[in-house]
């Protein structure tokens, strides 16, 4: 797609008059926050998101207040995760009214990445809804471990929907991916808008990062936010090593 082309409109966030929510979805890899701190604030703010699932957030010196800063940039407030889930981040807008969280650290494999999930439960008018970031392993085989325990972890909730978001570090043509896309939706699959390939720095474009949801959630649009107003190539090319996934996501209230 081409970077400069417009997009067609994203649905706004909104709560309609039965209770049910449309919610905007941000799921991005930040490398860190060591590129271009600004024009990564600047492309979170013009998706104008509810939530923002974030992969390696800083986790080192001082990580808090890196994690502090890039949410005050970007109009948001952090929910959960960085250091303490081992890179995963939740950010949310002041329209989340959240009952819990909690960082879950997976099992360390020597020798390898420790990996973990940032988690939340959060309720966006009468809806509640489970939230889950994600950086799955760069083994294959830890990969699709992983990928059973995120599915683990969305069958323990209580909540009626989850959404689940990461840097799945394989093609949908991966096990883990399939796997993941086999129990819930793949947004991108459902209702593609904007761009496809989330990694186009090295080898052949591809889509690597993904925003999944429940049975039930209402999948309206997904994709790249590639001409999005806002949204320069310049600052997708300076923030980070990876592009954003946007979506916005229909949750129907349950009476």
């Amino acid at each position: 797609m081409d970077l400069t082309s417009r997009l067609p409109a994203l649905p706004q966030s909104r709560t309609e008059p039965d209770g049910s929510a449309v919610v905007r979805v941000l799921s991005y890899n930040i490398r860190s926050m060591r590129d271009d701190e600004d024009a990564l604030a600047r492309v979170i703010r013009a998706c104008a998101p509810d939530l923002v699932l974030i992969q390696e957030a800083p986790r080192f010196f001082r990580w808090r207040k890196h994690a502090a800063r890039l949410a005050a940039k970007s109009d948001l407030v952090v929910l959960s995760g960085g250091a303490t889930a081992a890179g995963p981040l939740l950010l949310c807008s002041l329209r989340a009214f959240v009952e819990r969280t909690e960082d879950v650290l997976l099992p360390l494999t020597p020798g390898l990445h420790r990996r973990g999930f940032a988690t939340a439960v959060v309720r966006f008018g009468g809806v509640r809804v489970a939230v889950v970031s994600a950086h799955l392993s760069l083994d294959r085989a830890e990969r699709l471990a992983q990928a059973e325990q995120l599915l683990a972890r969305v069958q323990e909730t209580d909540a009626p929907y989850a959404i689940v978001a990461g840097d799945v570090n394989e093609t949908p043509d991966g096990p883990a991916f399939r796997l993941l896309a086999g129990s819930l939706q793949d947004c991108r699959a459902v209702a593609p808008w904007g761009g496809e390939h989330t990694f186009v720095r090295a080898g052949a474009p591809r889509r690597i990062d993904a925003i999944f949801a429940s049975g039930g959630v209402e999948v309206l649009a997904c994709g790249v936010p590639q001409g999005l107003d806002g949204i320069t190539p310049a600052d997708l090319a300076a923030a980070t090593d990876h592009l954003p996934v946007l979506s916005a996501l229909r949750l129907p209230a349950r009476h």
